[in-house]
């Protein structure tokens, strides 16, 4: 809405005017250019080739792929909110029901997770966290398009390992609908997916691993995975990194 400034009215002129101006284009268009407006060859354009399926005579599998895009859809026991606000739950009891609800996994001295229940003792409560604490900061976001935030945790593992969690609630229950772990460079939040960056042994090359909500499976699933090159600046300084998420307060 142009706001009575003479600078604002020669910016936006009105609408007489502009239809002047056009009708006045298009005269000089059909007049000075000595067009015929016939059509005109674009050059050769490319043969279309099918997709062609190699060995038809291989039967399908029987068994799935590893467990690429496995679905994480657990109820997490005894956790509960007011209002379904998950800002209202503290991360460190939702790690904890997980290692309670999870003994053979997190108390094997042999297994990556197997420090867990004792480095949990390093956390205190909401706000206090030692050095030997494995829980990141929470962050929070609506990933699953329900129009309220979920909860993004992050722990980490001996070996520079990263599990990654979202918790959402459904029905007065808290699901954890996203669980991984892996080597990682970088967890970023780029609308509503999670996009994981991890080295790969191909020197040069990285993964970048995308989760997406799914509906059908009401879980996040790593819907894409792709190695890319690494872009790297000057100096061999890799580029900076995206901005972080943000963080709301709790």
């Amino acid at each position: 809405m142009p706001s009575g400034d003479p600078k604002d009215v020669a910016v936006f002129p009105s609408r007489r005017a502009r239809a002047t101006l056009a009708l006045a284009a298009t005269a000089l268009l059909l007049t000075g250019c000595g067009d015929s407006g016939a059509l005109r060859s674009a050059g050769p354009t490319a043969t279309a080739v099918g997709p062609v399926k190699l060995w038809p005579q291989l039967p399908p599998a029987a068994t799935p792929a590893l467990d690429f895009g496995m679905a994480a859809h657990e109820t997490v026991k005894g956790i509960t909110a007011e209002d379904d606000d998950i800002h209202r739950v503290d991360p460190l009891d939702v790690v904890r029901a997980e290692v309670a609800a999870h003994p053979d996994v997190y108390s094997d001295p042999h297994a990556v997770y197997g420090q867990t229940h004792d480095q949990l003792a390093d956390c205190g409560r909401r706000g206090a966290r030692g050095a030997k604490c494995p829980l990141l900061r929470a962050y929070y976001r609506d990933l699953t398009g329900d129009g309220k935030d979920d909860m993004v945790l992050g722990m980490r593992f001996p070996g520079n390992q990263l599990a990654v969690r979202v918790y959402t609630f459904e029905a007065h229950r808290l699901v954890q609908v996203m669980g991984t772990a892996d080597s990682v460079i970088s967890v970023e939040l780029a609308g509503r997916d999670v996009i994981i960056r991890s080295p790969s042994t191909l020197p040069g090359y990285e993964f970048r691993t995308v989760w997406t909500w799914d509906a059908h499976q009401h879980a996040i699933l790593a819907g894409r995975e792709e190695i890319l090159r690494v872009r790297t600046a000057l100096r061999g300084r890799p580029d900076s990194p995206a901005p972080a998420p943000e963080e709301r307060p709790r």
